[in-house]
């Protein structure tokens, strides 16, 4: 694997999972990572917005699992799932059920790992691939903050 899937994998691994022993580029160490601290929300916490209007956690989580599942499309050779996205849609979902909630986190969970497992496979990209790819672990890192504001605990 050469170095940049190595890291971009090992990025987006951090943010999901939490950084590896002594070795947190991302997050601080013993950060549990995205997955773990959505583990540890009910879907009451989940579907509470932060002020009047905005984004719920499970709206944030619904819209990372849209954009992983384009990414992931993109990455099983579809040319172009883009074009056809409808990014409005992915925040529609502003509460949860507890039975919706775990099949979010577990859609969450299968989104990302099918995308780090093709972070970790090198492939020829043009530019604007690329500047998507490396966009998806920026884009990930950003609800992660923004959840994370949210619900503090």
């Amino acid at each position: 694997m050469n170095a940049l899937h190595s890291s971009l994998a090992l990025l987006f691994a951090e943010l999901t999972d939490g950084p590896a022993a002594g070795a947190a580029y991302m997050l601080n160490g013993g950060d549990p990572g995205l997955l773990r601290s959505l583990d540890r929300l009910s879907a009451s916490a989940a579907s509470k917005p932060s002020a009047a209007g905005t984004a719920s956690i499970a709206a944030h989580v619904d819209h990372v699992c849209y954009g992983l599942d384009l990414m992931n499309r993109w990455s099983d050779g579809e040319p172009d799932p883009w074009s056809t996205a409808d990014w409005n849609a992915s925040w529609k979902r502003g509460t949860v059920t507890e039975r919706e909630w775990d099949a979010l986190r577990e859609r969450l969970r299968q989104s990302a790992g099918r995308w780090r497992a093709a972070l970790e496979t090198p492939r020829e990209m043009s530019a604007v691939e690329l500047n998507g790819v490396i966009g998806s672990v920026a884009h990930l890192a950003y609800h992660l903050g923004a959840i994370r504001q949210i619900d503090r605990s």
